[in-house]
């Protein structure tokens, strides 16, 4: 089993490299822009290694690209023309990536980004795969799919050691214990929590977000959801959509905790938005591969950030009091001339990464926190 991540801290030397982030989050900045080397590349996936030290990309051009979080900077590209290229995860075992194919077939690709060669190829989706999870504890990890299934690999294993029939399970996750699964049918509007060790029995709780959907986002009821997270304290879940919020669930109860309130929403090119994309409309395999959503929590537990629709990013603190609606506005506003369509919150150091056209790397500004720490 991985150990616990430590008290995350930030990457680079001086005043922030000690504070937390609570003290931190309202100064961080873009710090690395990585531009892309196609006109028409789009991120659609990002994750960290266990370490924290390598952020893996997937991109609408079929290639994943490997970054170094401490040196930012670019240290492999994996080209995969022949089968596409979506929803890049990290393994346990150091530069082995998963990801879904998308194209020839649908099978899960095994690879070593050591060497750019296959381990091994998961068989058995007839559909395409949306959704990766690999668990905290070992190396068995689930995948959701186009064709109404959920299958959990043993990553020594060419076939699924399981298979759950489901109506359109779009997302999964384990919590941080791997204790519990978590998977998500947007068109029930329903999250499914089974024990993991009995996982092929009925689900011990079905968490209906059918009346929390009518109520806050309802041009986007039972469509649009973008992502299914567990805090790392196990005590709250994220359900993130394209819409103007996400909603976020005592993990325990499925009680709605706060349904967090954005101006626009991400997917501003959409008939119900009433906007135009001021960059360019989705391309093919954008739209047919869309992102695995534009929210996280930060691995405090005590922050989720989400892109804001155009540009930069929201920051909701969940010990804020939403209104009596369940309603909470975004705390923290950070700034950003590009799009975040993805983001995803380092689990060992004070950074982020979110993607979009570029890639970029947001941690706290050093000036910005001499600044606060001045007034403080």
């Amino acid at each position: 089993m991985p150990p616990p991540p430590p008290p995350p801290q930030a990457p680079q030397a001086g005043r922030g490299a000690q504070l937390t982030i609570a003290e931190t989050i309202d100064t961080f900045r873009p710090a690395k822009i990585f531009k892309p080397d196609a006109t028409h590349k789009h991120v659609t996936s990002l994750d960290f290694d266990d370490t924290g030290e390598l952020c893996v990309t997937a991109s609408t051009d079929e290639s994943l690209t490997i970054y170094n979080c401490k040196e930012a900077k670019t240290v492999n590209q994996c080209i995969s023309k022949k089968y596409g290229a979506h929803l890049g995860r990290f393994t346990h075992h150091a530069q082995s990536v998963l990801y879904a194919s998308t194209k020839v077939n649908d099978d899960i690709r095994y690879l070593s980004t050591h060497d750019n060669s296959f381990l091994r190829y998961f068989s058995g989706h007839t559909g395409q795969v949306t959704s990766l999870s690999l668990s905290p504890a070992n190396d068995t990890f689930l995948s959701s799919s186009l064709d109404d299934t959920v299958r959990l690999w043993d990553i020594r294993a060419q076939h699924a050691t399981g298979i759950l029939n489901l109506k359109s399970p779009y997302f999964t996750a384990y919590d941080p214990a791997a204790t519990v699964i978590a998977i998500a049918s947007t068109i029930t509007s329903n999250v499914l929590l089974y024990d993991s060790r009995y996982w092929k029995e009925a689900p011990f709780a079905t968490f209906d977000l059918l009346p929390h959907e009518r109520k806050h986002s309802p041009l986007r009821a039972s469509t649009g959801w973008t992502g299914l997270e567990f805090s790392n304290d196990g005590k709250s879940m994220l359900v993130s959509t394209s819409g103007h919020g996400h909603f976020v669930l005592d993990a325990f109860s499925g009680e709605l905790k706060a349904f967090l309130y954005r101006r626009f929403p991400a997917n501003r090119g959409s008939p119900d938005t009433g906007f135009n994309d001021p960059y360019e409309q989705l391309d093919e395999r954008r739209q047919k591969f869309p992102s695995q959503g534009d929210a996280c929590f930060s691995p405090d537990g005590r922050f989720v950030l989400a892109g804001m629709g155009n540009t930069g990013l929201s920051v909701w603190d969940l010990e804020a009091h939403p209104d009596a609606e369940q309603r909470l506005g975004p705390t923290y506003e950070l700034e950003s001339k590009g799009r975040a369509s993805v983001v995803g919150f380092n689990p060992r150091w004070n950074l982020f990464a979110s993607g979009d056209r570029e890639c970029v790397f947001w941690i706290p500004d050093e000036a910005l926190l001499e600044s606060k720490m001045a007034v403080d």
